[in-house]
């Protein structure tokens, strides 16, 4: 079941790097837990590596870096910017909640027995899922202030992202 959730998730992580990753490679640097350089083998190859979480990095600064690419990227115009920042508003509330959760985790991980560590995924899963409900509409607008132009250029970079994580996926499971 966690395929199909993931999969319709999938185009929006892109945009928002909160899921740039499975939750395992969104943790901190302090969380011993999660294999590491996951994050990096999901990389599009077409990217500036802005999707790619550094070692220690919050959520926030990744975010700030992703905001920053795709507002390049997708050449959003002055007539564009409430629709722009109310979505990049949202990017960063639900970074910021983020990082928070991951702190929290970080800090009783090393008392947390088996069923509390998979407990707190499994929340901090439905905490991804219930930010991507709240990006969905703000995305949606802005998406329909785009060109033409623009619109093909977010599809194509969704679709592309979309095709490295399922590779990343199919190669994890070898």
């Amino acid at each position: 079941m966690k395929a199909p959730l993931f999969t319709r998730a999938m185009p929006l992580l892109i945009s928002t790097m909160l899921m740039a990753a499975p939750a395992w490679a969104q943790q901190t640097s302090t969380q011993p837990s999660a294999p590491s350089g996951t994050a990096a083998k999901t990389e599009p190859k077409t990217s500036t590596h802005a999707t790619a979480r550094q070692p220690g990095e919050s959520m926030q600064a990744l975010v700030e870096r992703r905001i920053t690419e795709l507002h390049s990227r997708l050449h959003i115009t002055p007539a564009q910017s409430q629709q722009w920042d109310q979505f990049a508003q949202v990017m960063r509330n639900n970074a910021k909640q983020m990082d928070q959760i991951y702190q929290e985790r970080a800090q009783k991980f090393s008392t947390m027995s088996a069923v509390d560590n998979m407990q707190n995924f499994a929340d901090i899963e439905q905490q991804r899922a219930q930010d991507m409900q709240k990006l969905v509409p703000a995305f949606q607008t802005l998406y329909a202030s785009l060109s033409d132009q623009q619109k093909k250029a977010a599809d194509q970079m969704f679709r592309n992202y979309t095709a490295s994580a399922q590779a990343h996926r199919q190669a994890a499971a070898r």
